[in-house]
């Protein structure tokens, strides 16, 4: 939200309430007040263009007007004068009211800058895997789809194609993504992810350690850009995936828009068997992109010969965390896992886990985590050989890892928080999330000296946690 934007509302929605409780705020500061929001609001159309949010504010506006008319210039009517003021007071109070509900989604939400060192690049890549059928769609010649996105440290300073797009197919979204209005979206072109397209691989390192990333079930990539861009700035090359025809809207290497296919099955009330197949389809989108770390040219002619083919991690949130775990158990390319907060199904949640791993998660009270959730997890601990971490961020909810809480404006994420908890807020749980990620990241999948994963943790009020089937001397 631009700052005209806010004090425009601001302004309207104060003065509608304070119109509607006392009549001491006279016609004519009313229709001066109104006239002048109305040349702002004109200002404002002819910078930014359109906002749908704006409607209710343009309504409020007119209706002002004729308040500030109505007060002026008294005329006769079937109504009783105190039953006409209220009638109208209400009118304006309503009015101020659906202007604040229409701008709880902001037009252009504002992520977080990235904390570490590193400038931001980042590429978009679209493959087909041609071993795999994809069982998503009628076709039997189809193949599987895997979409991925680099964030990876840049060179600072150096020209570039340009900023990057926030999320695929913004000229042709579906009604909802991920149950968010695509109205809602239509100016999230402008969102700034603080990373530059193309831009030149950071020269400090010869090649960078990769960490692969997988997102929640049903979510874009795009949700995770501050957590994502964030981790590219501190010195790796994330590789983010889209699954698609499960992610809300995915382009494919032809052009084409996947959107999601559910086909829950009959005798699975629990769909326990459902998320478990798509688990492995995932891990094997997982897998299919490790492979290709340190194949010549598949990541383009700036990223092929900067990545690391023997430090790879995976890590993923909700559903993804479960995935990149089962990826790690059948991959050993994958040398350490991070699970945020995910559930665990099929062979993640009964296998053994051969690589050290983080198992960092929100606040137990704030998500209400499922004994399914629990139980898998506990399991995890017990099956794991190399050891690991459990850290727990207080006040965060399971939103707070992704951008989800930036499309809202802070009023509503402030009633958000009320309402379903997570008073931490996106930007403080992934500083956390992250300082946390990147010490056990190097620490552990990166060969780096020393164990820095608990002197990371303390510097963020709340993270509790430590190691966790660890043996004496480390993993």
């Amino acid at each position: 939200m631009s700052v005209l934007d806010g004090a425009i509302v601001l302004v309207a929605v104060g003065l509608a309430l304070a119109a509607a409780v006392t009549r001491r705020v006279g016609a004519r500061v009313v229709s001066g007040v109104s006239a002048m929001l109305l040349a702002a609001c004109a200002f404002q159309f002819w910078r930014e263009g359109f906002y749908w949010q704006f409607l209710p504010v343009y309504s409020l506006l007119a209706g002002l007007l004729a308040l500030g008319w109505r007060r002026g210039r008294p005329a006769p009517s079937p109504l009783p004068p105190r039953a006409l003021a209220w009638l109208g007071r209400g009118g304006v109070a309503g009015l101020a009211l659906a202007a604040l509900l229409a701008w709880s989604f902001l037009p252009v939400p504002e992520l977080p800058a990235p904390h570490g060192p590193y400038a931001v690049g980042t590429q978009v890549f679209r493959w087909v895997d041609s071993e795999r059928a994809e069982d998503a769609t009628a076709d039997p010649d189809d193949r599987r789809s895997v979409v991925v996105q680099a964030w990876y440290p840049a060179a600072a300073g150096e020209g570039a194609a340009g900023p990057s797009r926030y999320i695929d197919g913004l000229e042709r979204l579906p009604d909802f993504v991920s149950l968010i209005p695509g109205l809602v979206m239509r100016r999230y072109d402008r969102i700034d992810t603080h990373a530059r397209l193309d831009a030149p691989v950071a020269a400090q390192r010869e090649r960078w350690p990769v960490v692969l990333f997988s997102p929640g079930y049903g979510a874009s990539r795009a949700f995770y850009s501050g957590l994502l861009a964030d981790l590219a700035s501190r010195g790796f090359v994330v590789l983010a995936l889209d699954h698609a025809y499960e992610a809300p809207v995915v382009e494919l290497a032809d052009g084409r828009l996947a959107t999601p296919v559910v086909r829950f099955l009959p005798d699975d009330p629990d769909r326990l068997r459902y998320m478990g197949a798509r688990q492995a389809v995932r891990a094997a989108d997982l897998r299919f992109v490790a492979g290709r770390v340190g194949q010549p040219g598949a990541f383009g002619p700036r990223l092929s010969q900067r990545l690391d083919p023997r430090r790879i991690a995976a890590i993923g949130h909700s559903f993804g965390g479960a995935s990149a775990v089962e990826a790690a158990m059948e991959d050993a390319r994958i040398r350490a896992v991070a699970n945020i907060d995910g559930t665990l199904y099929g062979h993640a949640a009964t296998g053994a886990l051969p690589v050290p791993f983080l198992l960092l998660e929100s606040d137990h009270r704030e998500t209400r985590h499922s004994r399914h959730y629990l139980d898998g997890n506990l399991a995890l601990v017990r099956h794991a050989r190399a050891g690991g971490y459990r850290y727990q961020i207080a006040e965060a909810n399971h939103y707070g890892f992704t951008d989800v809480p930036l499309y809202l404006s802070a009023p509503a994420r402030f009633a958000a928080a009320v309402l379903i908890g997570g008073s931490r807020g996106p930007a403080r749980t992934q500083a956390a999330a992250n300082d946390v990620l990147a010490a056990f990241l190097a620490g552990l999948s990166m060969d780096a000296p020393g164990d820095g994963v608990a002197a990371a943790a303390a510097r963020h009020a709340g993270v509790s946690g430590g190691p966790v089937g660890m043996r004496a001397g480390g993993p």
